[in-house]
């Protein structure tokens, strides 16, 4: 569904010498220097697939979904996404795909939901029995459907985000860029909007990518994971293998008698005889061992910058 080669995005900055005189040079002589916000991309991605997309701030995560999305051009490489260009803006490609961004709000506030949701309707020309039949499946999966008679200014943070992925899934997208998704959003807002990706993606089988902050979005969504670093990709794989390869170590929590508590790190291998031992020389009011989280193991892999 989604071919990408020796894909690349340069912009260029006017690069100025420091200090008053610096500045003075540069009204009459500037330099202007290349740099890449994807460097070289190559993968593919098919249907019903999950994948994580994760990197620092500046990264090239969101230029990467702008471009699969067809709002900015790249400065080189081959891009197919449903079987076509999607800077061509083909009106059959549009009608397959959606881009839901956490962070910018794609309803008119001062509606309510449905009124918006009637325009989406002729403007993807979908038929009735169509636009009924996934309005009502999409607002009571998410369980939404009181709210989407009141004005969208009035509902809260998560109930706003849930009236967007109604809309951005009204239409049946197979390919669906989900940029932030859960951002801003309580812990129980959060676990809602999974639970009904997941859901959806169980159901209708899309291509999605995901990028996000949260690493329980990734945890829980993605079994693929592209980690990019500096607009280069350092890892295009399996999750489960970057916990197999990373996470060699698990953390003991120990919490004693008097109240303290105890945490420590031990290699997979040698955790029973850990826990022994620790038990021989503490007295134990309570015992757990936790996995390091995946965030942790992410920046690992960052700092290292390798394949891995």
């Amino acid at each position: 569904m989604i071919h990408v080669k020796n894909l690349s995005k340069t912009f260029t900055v006017n690069e100025k010498e420091p200090g008053l005189k610096g500045s003075f040079k540069s009204l009459f002589k500037r330099k202007v220097i290349t740099k890449y916000a994807l460097n070289n991309i190559n993968f593919d991605i098919h249907e019903g697939e999950i994948v994580g997309l994760i990197g620092a701030n500046g990264a090239g995560k969101t230029t990467l979904s702008k471009i699969l999305s067809g709002i900015i051009h790249p400065s080189s490489g081959e891009i197919s996404v449903l079987g076509t260009d999607p800077w061509k803006r083909e009106i059959n490609f549009r009608k397959k795909m959606s881009l839901i961004m956490g962070q910018k709000a794609s309803l008119w506030w001062d509606l309510p939901a449905l009124d918006c949701y009637l325009l989406l309707k002729e403007i993807y020309q979908i038929n009735d029995e169509d636009y009924h039949t996934r309005l009502n499946f999409l607002a009571e999966t998410l369980g939404i459907k009181d709210q989407l008679k009141v004005q969208i200014r009035r509902l809260s943070l998560g109930e706003r985000m849930k009236v967007e992925l109604i809309a951005a899934l009204l239409h049946n997208p197979q390919v669906v860029f989900l940029d932030e998704p859960t951002i801003g959003l309580d812990l129980t807002a959060q676990k809602a909007v999974r639970k009904f990706l997941l859901d959806y993606r169980r159901q209708f089988n899309p291509c999605m990518i995901l990028t996000s902050h949260y690493m329980e979005d990734i945890e829980e969504l993605c079994e693929r994971i592209i980690i990019l670093k500096e607009g280069s990709i350092v890892y295009d794989g399996p999750l489960k293998d970057i916990i197999a390869k990373y996470a060699n170590e698990k953390q003991i929590i120990l919490t004693l008698m008097n109240g303290d508590i105890i945490k420590e790190r031990a290699p997979r291998d040698g955790i029973g005889e850990r826990i022994s031992a620790l038990l021989k020389s503490h007295d134990v009011l309570d015992l757990s061992v936790t996995e390091i989280e995946i965030s942790e193991i992410i920046e690992k892999i960052l700092r290292q910058g390798v394949m891995a």
